[in-house]
């Protein structure tokens, strides 16, 4: 009866295993075909912001040294800083990266502001308070691209773009598919210039396992910033960050996988030339994008490249997150002026 008993278990974990083996396939099939059927141009050629239309939230904070106005409008959230003494007529724009939104950068609007810098920061859709507009599972870079190509056309003045992790990769998509002709960009803790899988993946694997497979079983990448010992939202942020990891981790929002896999050949290749100036700056503990691969990533771009000392993924968070923007300010006077 026993030898019984162990036959059939091994029968039904055989089934179980293959089942999952099987679902997980399909998973893989699924988005390399969604991603395979992708044209970046007609993508960002689309109207692809499906929103009511109007403004959903507004308010306005005055202070000594600048303007802050917030609001949701036609579906997208915005947080723009007006300094009350100007120095600088090149506006930055803020990207954020993946589960994160605008709010991310309020420390860094803050400070450059004070310095005489007006910036912009805006949600993607699905992220923060810009509602979703399609399904979570099927947002692709090309899909985000045509919003942060939105939000830059929308200004009466060409920008410097500052993005963060995926924004990094977003801003590499930006110079390639819409135009290599901003005065500046800013790269932070930016995904590789090649390949996630190749230089992400394995160290992601290794730091939260559990997290992996189950955004692979959901097909959703929020599990690996879930409230949970093992979570992979630890790589973010280091224990003296000036936003600690309890207070972060709460506005974490869901994402898509298919970012993931879209920043790797077939589907990007890198340009292998840049003319817009660019900064690269890698967060020296992050235990994600490792410096050596970010290190490298830049040379390729041919960017200047700074270490943010003792940092993990999100620099503008950090302990030393104000060294780190003055690097940045000190960076873009020299270049834009």
């Amino acid at each position: 009866m026993r030898k019984k008993l162990y036959q059939w278990g091994n029968t039904f974990f055989g089934l179980g295993t293959g089942a999952l083996a099987g679902y997980l396939l399909t998973q893989q099939i699924w988005a390399l075909w969604q991603l395979s059927r992708r044209n970046i141009e007609r993508t960002l050629a689309a109207p692809l912001n499906q929103a009511p239309q109007g403004v959903t939230f507004s308010k306005t904070i005055e202070t000594e040294t600048y303007t802050r106005t917030h609001n949701v409008t036609d579906g997208i959230e915005r947080i723009v800083y007006r300094p009350r003494q100007r120095r600088f007529e090149t506006p930055l724009v803020f990207q954020h990266g993946m589960w994160h939104g605008a709010w991310c950068w309020q420390l860094w609007q803050e400070l450059f502001a004070e310095w005489g810098w007006e910036t912009h920061a805006h949600s993607l859709p699905g992220h923060a308070n810009s509602p979703t507009q399609r399904p979570i599972a099927r947002c692709t870079l090309d899909y985000y691209l045509n919003f942060l190509q939105t939000e830059i056309q929308r200004l009466p003045r060409r920008p410097v773009l500052l993005g963060h992790s995926m924004g990094g990769a977003l801003i590499q998509w930006y110079l390639k598919y819409v135009g290599d002709d901003l005065p500046a960009a800013v790269l932070l803790a930016p995904w590789v210039s090649h390949s996630m899988f190749k230089d992400g993946l394995w160290p992601l694997v290794t730091f939260d396992p559990a997290g992996v497979l189950q955004m692979l079983l959901s097909w959703d990448a929020t599990p690996l910033v879930r409230a949970a010992p093992g979570s992979a939202a630890r790589f973010l942020v280091g224990a003296e960050a000036a936003v600690p990891l309890a207070e972060l981790q709460p506005q974490l929002g869901p994402e898509s996988i298919l970012v993931l896999y879209q920043h790797n050949p077939p589907f990007w290749y890198p340009p292998e030339k840049v003319n817009t100036p660019l900064l690269w700056i890698a967060g020296e503990d992050d235990p994600l994008l490792l410096e050596p691969a970010e290190r490298r990533s830049a040379q390729h771009y041919g960017a200047d490249y700074v270490v943010a000392a003792h940092a993990r993924h999100n620099v503008m968070v950090e302990h030393n997150y104000r060294q780190t923007a003055r690097t940045i300010h000190e960076w873009l006077g020299k270049v834009v002026g």
